[in-house]
C-alpha cells in the first residue's frame, strides 16, 4: 500500500451528520419506542436504525432475519411500542464470499468511515464472470478484514477495469448508506480526465438516455427508453487530432462517458468497445480507453464536512498526453 498524502482538501459544511443510534452494532434484540406507536415495522426501523438504508431493512425483513416477540412479521405490519425486536442474522456478513488477497493498493486517504484510493488501471473492481479473484474486492478485504461485514467490501461505485482514479470505499454501515445516498442524491462529485478523438469544438452538456445496445448486449448505446444521463465536457486542451477533456457526471449510468463521447463523435483513445474498429490517423496507439477519474468530492459520512481529493493523470496517460503536444508542434502550420 502506499499512502500519497496527509489528508484532503477539507471545506466545513454544516453540522456533522446525526451519529448512529444505539443499536447499529451485530444481531441483537431492542425495543420498539412507543413515540413510533403506528408506524410500519419497516418505517419503524428506518427511525431507530437511520445508518442502514431502507432497502438493506427491507431485505432483512423480507429474507426473515427480522422477528417481533419471536415471530416473523411483514415489513407493513404496524407496531404498537414496546415490542421486543430482533435481528437475528446480518446477510451481508458472509455475502459476497470474496476471499482476501494480497494487492497492492494505492491509498489516497483512510480514517475509520472512509477509504479514498487510486484504483489502475488493468484492476477489476469486484469479482464476477472470468474475474472471480485478483480485484479490488479481494484488495481490500486483505488491507481490511472488518470488510467482510460490508456489502461488497465497503464499495459503493465502481470504475471500469481499465479506467483508472479515485473511488470511495465505505469502513461501516452507516458510512456505506451515506455515500450511496449521495450518489442517488447526486451530491457526490465526480469529475475525469479523458482524451477523445478529433477536436471537440466547444464545451458542452450532453444529455442523452443510456441503455442497453439493442444488438450487441455486451455494450452500451444512447437509446431513446435507455435511463436518463447527463455528462458536462470541458475542453481542456486541443491537439488537433484528439482534444484533453474534463467531464463531470451529473448520473452514473455503465460506460456513461465512453457512450456520450462515442454518440457525439468524439470516442475515447483506446477505446476498445465504443472507438470503432479503425484506429485515427496521426492518434498514438495506447493500450486503453483515454479515461481516468480524477477528481472526487463527498461530505464526509461521520463528520459531515465537505472533502475533495485529487488524483494526477498516471504514467500512461500522462506520457499520451505530451506525445500529442509533440505532434501538434511537428505539425505543419
Amino acid at each position: 500500500m502506499r499512502s500519497r498524502v496527509p489528508g484532503p482538501t477539507a471545506v466545513e459544511a454544516g453540522p456533522p451528520l446525526p451519529a448512529p443510534t444505539a443499536g447499529a452494532t451485530d444481531a441483537r434484540t431492542f425495543v420498539v419506542p412507543r413515540a413510533l406507536a403506528g408506524m410500519r415495522l419497516d418505517q419503524a426501523l428506518a427511525r431507530m436504525l437511520p445508518e442502514h438504508s431502507r432497502s438493506r431493512l427491507k431485505g432483512w425483513i423480507d429474507a426473515g432475519h427480522v422477528t417481533v416477540a419471536g415471530m416473523a412479521w411483514d415489513g407493513k405490519r404496524r407496531v404498537a411500542g414496546g415490542e421486543d425486536v430482533t435481528i437475528a442474522q446480518r446477510p451481508e456478513a458472509t455475502a459476497d464470499a470474496a476471499v482476501a488477497q494480497d494487492i497492492a493498493l494505492d491509498i489516497v486517504y483512510e480514517d475509520e468511515s472512509i477509504i479514498i484510493l487510486d484504483k489502475p488501471a488493468g484492476l477489476v473492481v469486484h469479482p464476477g464472470s472470468g474475474n472471480r479473484d485478483g480485484t479490488l474486492q479481494n484488495a481490500l478485504l486483505h488491507h481490511d478484514p472488518a470488510l467482510a461485514a460490508i456489502p461488497r467490501a465497503g464499495i459503493v461505485h465502481r470504475l471500469d477495469k481499465d479506467t483508472s482514479g479515485l473511488m470511495v470505499v465505505a469502513r461501516t454501515e452507516a458510512a456505506h448508506t451515506s455515500l450511496v445516498r449521495q450518489l442517488a442524491a447526486r451530491t457526490m462529485s465526480r469529475e475525469y480526465l479523458a482524451i477523445a478523438r478529433g477536436d471537440v469544438a466547444q464545451a458542452l452538456t450532453i444529455d442523452a438516455p443510456i441503455g442497453r445496445h439493442p444488438t450487441q448486449r455486451m455494450t452500451m448505446a444512447v437509446v431513446a427508453k435507455g435511463k436518463p444521463a447527463r455528462t458536462h465536457v470541458e475542453v481542456i486542451e486541443r491537439f488537433g487530432i484528439a482534444t484533453l477533456v474534463r467531464c463531470r457526471l451529473e448520473t452514473g449510468r455503465t460506460h456513461q462517458i465512453r457512450v456520450h463521447l462515442a454518440a457525439i463523435g468524439h470516442p475515447l483513445v483506446g477505446d476498445p468497445a465504443y472507438g470503432g474498429r479503425r484506429s485515427a490517423a496521426g492518434v498514438p496507439a495506447f493500450a486503453r480507453q483515454a479515461l481516468h477519474a480524477t477528481r472526487l468530492a463527498l461530505v464526509h459520512p461521520a463528520t459531515g464536512r465537505s472533502m475533495r481529493f485529487d488524483a494526477p493523470a498516471p504514467a500512461d496517460l500522462a506520457a499520451l498526453i505530451e506525445s500529442l503536444r509533440n505532434s501538434r508542434a511537428a505539425a505543419p502550420r
